[in-house]
């Protein structure tokens, strides 16, 4: 396994956060996935910090996921 790759089970742990949020995340292109090995799918420790902290921000500023998906990708 590579070193700073975390997995959905890893997520839902260290960030208090459920499965089906870390899919609709990932769905959504706010977080992405890294690796795949069989059914799981791995995501870099560190920028998966960094994204939940910026959702978490905006959306506590009222913008949508949507547009949320739109300010990370600039």
């Amino acid at each position: 396994m590579d070193k700073g790759l975390i997995s959905t089970q890893d997520i839902i742990k260290i960030h208090n956060i459920s499965y089906q949020t870390v899919n609709y995340y990932t769905n959504l292109g706010l977080i992405m996935v890294r690796k795949k090995i069989g059914n799981s799918r791995f995501y870099k420790a560190g920028e998966v910090r960094r994204r939940l902290q910026t959702i978490t921000k905006f959306k506590n500023q009222g913008y949508s996921l949507k547009l949320i998906r739109d300010m990370l990708r600039k």
